[in-house]
Order: structure tokens, then C-alpha cells, then sequence
């Protein structure tokens, strides 16, 4: 039997996190939620998603994190993984990250 999927959805500076780990369990921290084992998708292609690849550089080194329970609003478990994403909490609509372009030449 394969390990459990969720889905944790919080609030992060005014945003809507969507992110998908396998462990999710009470914190040994009181009033928090760890969540662990996160998961990101592996692009084989030349499409990539920037707001994977930005979940991916912020979330990416993390071995648990730690959320307060106030800020946790779902956690679903899911049957596959589907897009991650950042959302404005006001509007709902998702917040596109754009791509980095190097400096232009004086």
C-alpha cells in the first residue's frame, strides 16, 4: 500500500499556499501542524510551471514544516497530486510569478 497524499492549504503573507506532502500529524509544537515529506513535480520537459519552481526554492530544503494552526485552512487527502499553487486570500484567483529576466544592458 502506498503512503497517503495530501493536500494542506494555509494562509501566508495575504496568499493561499496549496501544497501537497505525505505526512501531515499534530506538531510536538503546541498549536502547531507539521507537515513533512513535501512533494514537488519533476519536470522532464522544457514546460515549467513558475509557480511549482517557486513553491519548489522556498519549500524545497524543508524536511518538516511547522504551521500554525490558526493559518491551516484544509487538509484533503487526495488520491494523486495535482498543480500546486499560491492564491491571493481576498480575490481567490492565482497569483502568476514571473519569469526572471536578466538585467537590461546600459
Amino acid at each position: 500500500m502506498s503512503k497517503p497524499l495530501y493536500k494542506i492549504s494555509f494562509l501566508n503573507h495575504g496568499r493561499v499556499y496549496e501544497l501537497y506532502a505525505r505526512r501531515v500529524a499534530s506538531g510536538s509544537l503546541w498549536g502547531f501542524v507539521e507537515v513533512a515529506e513535501l512533494v514537488f513535480d519533476v519536470h522532464d520537459t522544457l514546460v515549467v510551471d513558475p509557480t511549482e519552481e517557486r513553491l519548489r526554492s522556498e519549500f524545497g530544503e524543508t524536511r518538516v514544516l511547522h504551521l500554525p494552526m490558526q493559518s491551516v485552512l484544509r487538509v484533503e487527502e487526495v488520491e494523486r497530486k495535482g498543480q500546486s499553487a499560491i492564491r491571493d486570500a481576498e480575490s481567490g484567483e492565482r497569483v502568476v510569478t514571473p519569469f526572471p529576466f536578466p538585467a537590461k544592458p546600459r
